[in-house]
């Protein structure tokens, strides 16, 4: 990885990205001594201005940023790392340094849609979802009408618990009934935006 640490006096920005819910977590500066000990550590390291020394992200607070990932950009002079935070990322104790939640949202249900998708073509005999593949699209689709009237009968109930069980299989079976058919979840959230336009 080629990166310019020449054109800001020896310092690049670097954008930290949670790794698992794709949030952005804080704006820092590396320069290469710091970027090196990043890649060492696997613990996010930068060149503090103020203190003008490397500081290593949680030295004093224990949160640390554990290092999945570094990016340089299209013009070598900005980094994007992806991190796994180890408690508030902002020295003020909240989430991110925009006051931010760092909520997971929705990214693991992109890390199911591949999981699924994997069972498809590396079919595997212990594998539920890997049955239903095999048994063809009108036992999914039953499924996926199976699950929806169980979802409508703990609707009209009051077991909160029960209720929500149904919903994420009703979701589950209908990830499965999408890949089945040829598509993603981001081919129907674009018809939804589309329909909001």
């Amino acid at each position: 990885m080629q990166i310019d640490f020449e054109k800001m006096d020896g310092l690049v920005p670097a954008i930290v990205q949670d790794a698992n819910t794709g949030n952005i977590l804080m704006l820092g500066f590396m320069n290469e001594e710091a970027y090196k000990k990043t890649v060492e550590l696997r613990k996010v390291t930068f060149f503090s201005r103020t203190k003008n020394r490397l500081w290593t992200k949680g030295e004093e607070s224990g949160h640390f940023l554990a290092l999945k990932d570094i990016k340089v950009d299209c013009d070598n002079d900005t980094l994007l790392i992806k991190a796994i935070p180890n408690g508030p990322t902002c020295h003020t104790g909240k989430d991110t340094c925009w006051f931010e939640k760092n909520n997971e949202k929705f990214s693991f249900l992109f890390d199911l849609e591949n999981i699924i998708e994997d069972r498809k073509n590396n079919p595997s005999e212990k594998s539920y979802t890997t049955s239903l593949f095999n048994r063809g699209i009108n036992k999914i689709a039953q499924k996926v009408g199976e699950e929806a009237v169980e979802l409508v009968i703990e609707a009209k109930d009051e077991n909160d618990d029960l209720f929500k069980n149904e919903a994420a299989d009703l979701l589950f079976h209908y990830l499965i009934l999408l890949q089945a058919k040829g598509f993603k979840l981001e081919d129907i959230i674009e018809v939804l935006r589309q329909r909001h336009k």
